[in-house]
């Protein structure tokens, strides 16, 4: 279905809210940065590079200073969904891994060097996976297998990683996640890079505005600033107030707590400009008298009004109206390895103005044609960005003062780093 066919599907209403973002459409394909090779970062810009594998969630950030971040690097068997899988690309002669660490190369200012890594949670699709891998090999006489983070890291150097429960894995119950394949990968890549590679593991701190910093120039670019806001279920104010939504399940010494509600949060700020990611940061239980508890709704309370948001889950049965109410984010990339990421309820909910008015648009790793087909017609399909159609890396960047952003597709089919569109907004 080609973009003339997709809107003469759509719905009347849909067709009024379509309009406005036309413009908007031909405008970023028409940018005269389309159809040539992406120019790359400079001095005293904040990017965040979504990067596109259809296998596994990945952003590389750099700071405005130079400091960099690579937060997530999934990776498990995305194809054997079947029906259910999206395109994997550039193609699946490679891992993820070496994928993400290829583009980390040709966008990093410091060459192979990454100041930062930080896995969000402890799921395959962030971090790696021990039962899925590119090769496995004997280092210091133990298996040592190479998937996610640490297929990344034969190509990258890792300065610090944060952990939401290093080192003794027992925040706020011991680790112990339902399918252990990221758990052990990731415990086997600390024990062999903090003795080989010098990595320095830290504990993520919610509530912290100092631990994720530039450390090259900080002093140049004084309106750029980190705030921790999640990890562990529990949720930091900037009063530095901190609420544990386990504190009531915990008494009852579970043996399991949801590892999507342990994700870790952060607001990253550069003058007015704001954005928003917490991972997989989703769930939900009957409360006793029968009502309904979102811990994103609780999310909410930190929450500022937001430029651009990460949505939570892949989009995956996500974003309530709480959270959606509290972001009012002008623009929602979403990261994608399944058919059945950014799902209808999301996408209705994230379109709806009646939560909070004003335009928004969804810019997703990929929005395919199977999803295209099943959704013809709904209203909401007019917020979805065209260029993610064919899948490609989403480029947030920010100028120096965060007073204007821009959101660039880079085609994902291969390593050219050409430049499909540019859509350019105020802060």
């Amino acid at each position: 279905m080609d973009r003339r066919d997709f809107i003469k599907t759509s719905t009347i209403a849909a067709t009024a809210m379509l309009l406005d973002w036309e413009s908007v459409f031909a405008a970023g394909m028409k940018d005269p940065a389309a159809g040539k090779t992406w120019k790359g970062w400079k001095k005293g810009h904040f990017q965040v590079h979504f990067i596109y594998t259809g296998v596994g969630e990945s952003m590389f950030m750099i700071f405005p200073d130079g400091t960099t971040m690579l937060l997530d690097c999934g990776d498990h068997n995305a194809i054997g969904r079947g029906e259910l899988a999206v395109p994997v690309l550039p193609s699946p002669d490679r891992h993820s891994g070496e994928w993400i660490a290829r583009y980390v190369l040709r966008v990093n200012p410091n060459g192979r060097k990454v100041d930062y890594m930080m896995l969000s949670h402890y799921h395959n699709d962030h971090g790696g996976c021990s039962k899925f891998y590119a090769d496995k090999v004997i280092r210091d006489g133990k298996e040592y297998i190479l998937s996610g983070f640490s297929q990344a890291a034969e190509w990258l150097e890792f300065g610090k990683a944060f952990d939401r429960c290093w080192p003794e894995y027992t925040d706020p119950i011991p680790l112990v996640e339902r399918s252990a394949d990221n758990v052990t990968q990731m415990k086997m890549f600390y024990e062999y890079m903090t003795r080989n590679r010098g990595l320095v593991v830290e504990k993520f701190r919610e509530g912290a505005v100092d631990q994720v910093a530039m450390l090259r120039n900080p002093g140049r670019y004084p309106g750029f600033s980190v705030r921790n806001i999640c990890a562990n279920g529990r949720i930091a104010g900037e009063d530095g107030r901190i609420t544990d939504l386990y504190a009531e399940r915990k008494k009852d010494n579970p043996k399991w707590l949801n590892e999507n509600g342990m994700s870790l949060g952060m607001i990253f700020s550069y003058g007015p400009f704001k954005f928003y990611t917490a991972g997989d940061f989703s769930d939900s239980w009957q409360l006793p008298d029968g009502t309904k508890f979102e811990t994103e709704n609780a999310l909410a309370s930190v929450c500022p009004k937001v430029n651009v948001a990460k949505i939570n889950h892949h989009g995956h049965y996500s974003m309530p109206e709480g959270l959606l109410k509290a972001l009012q984010a002008r623009v929602y990339v979403s990261c994608v390895w399944d058919q059945l990421h950014n799902v209808a309820p999301v996408l209705e909910r994230i379109a709806d103005r009646s939560i909070y008015p004003g335009d928004r648009i969804v810019c997703p790793g990929i929005f395919p044609k199977e999803r295209r087909a099943q959704d013809a017609g709904k209203p909401w399909l007019g917020v979805v960005n065209e260029s993610s159609f064919d899948g490609g890396h989403v480029v947030l960047d920010v100028p120096k003062g965060g007073r204007e952003y821009s959101i660039s597709y880079l085609t994902a089919a291969d390593e050219s780093m050409k430049v499909l569109s540019v859509m350019k907004f105020q802060s």
